[in-house]
């Protein structure tokens, strides 16, 4: 999945400033036990780490920045550091922590909007299969709508928007999952639901032209051909050339021969002008 790499070279290009005194300190003090240092040599040993893509560690010395120099002008630089690391290194829970933590202290800082789409992004990289709970996926939807809500302007609102209408398809197949699993079941009621769910509430996905011809499936089993009329119509209404129309078109023939759906009707124009 997407690795941050712009966002990583613009944070690593911004440690570069940091003056390197120190660096020939002992190359085995990997561990992050409290040993007082001074700010410019925890700095870049941290940097060290995170050049060699000892990522974890990175983040750990990146947080001992911030803990032994609260004050200093690295510490807020740091605490975005560490978020940053700890994302490459897939300790996402660590990376949400220390991004909010950065937005909670300083929500007017430049770089907010990128510690949002570190939430964010960390949040999407958990995303399970449709089998699964869903509960993170909405999180990551979250996450990435209060980033385009507070930001629309930044340079990641255009992949947030991207990131949304694929988290929006997930969802929506997870929808779909449980409907087919009542439809097997044959509790066609509780199928309907959920696949109404999916056209009320996620129409611009792909699943949309499947969730309407389920629903034609569900209220043929439940006896209600009315309802079925008018999904098979909406179907063939904005998706006229699927499979999935098709499909409704055999089932209404074959229950109820010669009642063939009408496509809905197009909504009336406005008056021209003068009219």
């Amino acid at each position: 999945m997407f690795k941050l790499t712009r966002s990583a070279a613009l944070l690593i290009a911004c440690g570069a400033f940091v003056p390197l005194a120190g660096c020939a300190t002992d190359k085995n003090k990997g561990d992050t036990s409290y040993v007082a240092r001074d700010v410019n040599t925890l700095y870049a040993a941290a940097k060290r780490q995170m050049d060699g893509g000892a990522y974890e560690q990175a983040a750990k010395l990146f947080d001992e920045v911030e803990r032994q120099h609260p004050y200093s002008v690295w510490a807020r630089r740091a605490q975005l550091m560490s978020a940053f690391n700890y994302y490459m290194a897939q300790k996402y829970t660590d990376a949400i922590s220390s991004a909010q933590r950065f937005v909670t202290i300083h929500p007017g800082n430049a770089e907010a909007p990128y510690a949002h789409y570190l939430i964010a992004m960390s949040y999407y990289q958990q995303i399970e299969d449709v089998t699964r709970d869903q509960g993170i996926t909405q999180q990551a939807s979250d996450a990435f709508g209060e980033l385009i809500r507070r930001y629309p302007q930044s340079r990641y609102a255009s992949d947030a928007r991207l990131k949304l209408d694929l988290i929006r398809d997930h969802l929506a197949g997870k929808e779909m999952e449980i409907g087919r699993f009542y439809q097997r079941s044959g509790n066609w009621l509780a199928a309907s639901l959920r696949f109404r769910e999916v056209v009320e509430k996620y129409q611009t996905t792909s699943h949309a032209p499947e969730a309407l011809e389920r629903m034609v499936e569900c209220y043929l089993a439940l006896g209600v051909p009315d309802e079925a009329r008018k999904a098979a119509a909406v179907l063939g209404r904005n998706y006229p050339n699927t499979y999935w129309y098709r499909q409704s078109l055999r089932l209404m023939l074959k229950h109820y021969p010669g009642a063939t759906p009408v496509r809905a009707e197009a909504p009336t124009p406005p008056p021209t002008k003068g009219q």
